[in-house]
């Protein structure tokens, strides 16, 4: 088992920045990649970000390229979501996944799951 904590949410003002965080625990060798999804009030989960827990690939959705960055803490066995330029749209929760094999985009093939962090955005 794997075990996802998420820290870091809030409230910001549009073009702001915020920290996600994911520290992960337990049987994490079993970790191919780890992901960032969101949720707004009435939508879907949708894929924002992830990266091989080898930290050697990065994905992002196209909402979010050029404005986040995922990146590892090896010793920590954290996950990082650096969020600047922050707008509105995207405000959610904001929820990190785990999987062992490789990337996918769908919520629906995630085994691991943290409890989400709340990032609101005001404009």
């Amino acid at each position: 088992q794997v075990q996802l904590v998420e820290s870091g949410g809030g409230l910001v003002q549009a073009g702001g920045s915020l920290r996600l965080s994911c520290a992960a625990s337990g049987r994490t060798v079993s970790i191919y990649i780890m992901t960032w999804f969101r949720q707004a009030p009435g939508k879907e989960r949708e894929f924002v970000s992830a990266l091989t827990w080898s930290g050697t690939s990065t994905y992002y959705a196209d909402s979010v390229k050029g404005r986040f960055t995922i990146s590892r803490d090896n010793a920590k066995n954290t996950v990082y979501l650096q969020m600047n330029s922050l707008k509105s749209e995207d405000t959610a929760v904001y929820y990190c996944a785990a999987r062992p094999v490789v990337l996918s985009k769908l919520a629906s093939e995630y085994q691991y799951w943290g409890q989400g962090t709340q990032v609101t955005v005001s404009s």
